[in-house]
């Protein structure tokens, strides 16, 4: 049975104005995100991924960062123009979004308490007391030990791992219908990135929420998602179900970002790496915007920028003229089993 959408993103563009000038950093993206999935949203920094979730959660900073183009749809509603009462109905509520580093979203001047509870009375008619059992009750959800106590402690005095975890109870304290995560692990040491990440799986499962993953880790998309979307210099370059994507990468830099894992069953002297690097935002103005480090490109490469072809039936697509053509670009095709 096919999954409904919850929340789609359509030609979406989002721009930064600096005294430079406009500076696209998202050109005309499309995804959706399906009931109770974990989608993945994969690429290197700079990349796009996260100016995609700031979007739609409506968090750009004001004044620099603004949608040019597009709709995001959430629940039949396209919020891009919401009011910013609305977004505050919504934000936390409905769409809630774990960040990077939570010291930089915890307030260190209040304690877990306080914040955990003003989270759950913006949007819940209940007392305080209740809202401080419910706290409570979603810090112990988390697996967090002595909750009370922590109740009762400010951001500086958890640990990295114990902080994850508070603002994953932050986030999933008014159950959301989707949860946006922005690379909830980088900062985290290996054993506790593990437990995190089993711990949101737990809480997709227990509760249904969908799961929008923002990664640079195709270890973490392969252990999480169920569909991933390869993003590059602000497009979607290759999108589809995640073992498709693995076992029959289609698009250079997909295939290169997964060549570019390290195997443990090989020996090398050295690692691959895609050579170059992402191009500035609005650097390149005609073209694939791959070209440069691609070692399939052709001169139509350099001229045009291609669409996004379906690849099957199943919802894989990719953005190269390779397969417009039909031609295989993947006979260097690298295998990855999670």
């Amino acid at each position: 049975m096919n999954k409904r959408s919850i929340l789609e993103v359509k030609k979406l563009k989002t721009s930064f104005f600096t005294d430079d000038g406009e500076i696209p950093a998202v050109d005309g993206i499309d995804l959706c995100v399906k009931e109770g999935e974990i989608l993945g949203i994969v690429g290197e920094s700079g990349c796009g991924k996260s100016v995609t979730s700031l979007s739609i959660m409506g968090l750009l900073p004001k004044g620099i960062g603004k949608i040019v183009g597009g709709e995001i749809w959430f629940k039949g509603e396209n919020i891009v123009n919401a009011s910013e009462k609305r977004m505050k109905e919504i934000r936390g509520n409905e769409i809630a979004m774990i960040f990077q580093e939570p010291m930089t979203s915890l307030n260190p001047l209040f304690t877990i308490g306080n914040q955990m509870m003003e989270a759950i009375l913006i949007h819940n008619k209940m007392s305080k007391k209740e809202a401080r059992d419910r706290a409570i009750e979603m810090l112990k959800l988390v697996g967090l030990p002595r909750a009370e106590e922590i109740m009762k402690e400010y951001p500086h005095q958890l640990s990295g791992g114990m902080r994850q975890r508070v603002m994953i109870a932050m986030a999933m304290v008014c159950n959301p219908s989707v949860l946006i995560a922005d690379e909830p692990t980088t900062a985290l040491d290996v054993t506790i990135q593990a437990q995190i990440l089993h711990l949101m799986k737990e809480l997709n499962q227990k509760f249904g929420t969908a799961i929008m993953m923002i990664t640079h880790d195709l270890g973490v998309v392969a252990e999480m998602c169920q569909r991933v979307v390869v993003m590059y210099s602000g497009k979607i370059v290759e999108e589809g179900d995640v073992k498709t994507i693995f076992r029959d990468p289609k698009h250079p830099y997909t295939i290169g970002l997964i060549r570019s894992v390290p195997d443990i069953r090989e020996k090398k002297a050295r690692l691959y790496s895609i050579p170059g690097n992402v191009p500035k935002p609005g650097s390149i103005k005609q073209g694939c915007r791959f070209a440069a480090r691609c070692e399939h490109a052709f001169d139509q490469c350099l001229k045009e920028n291609p669409d996004l072809y379906e690849v099957n039936e199943f919802g894989h697509r990719v953005r190269c003229f390779l397969h417009q053509k039909g031609e295989n670009t993947t006979n260097e095709r690298t295998v990855i089993t999670s």
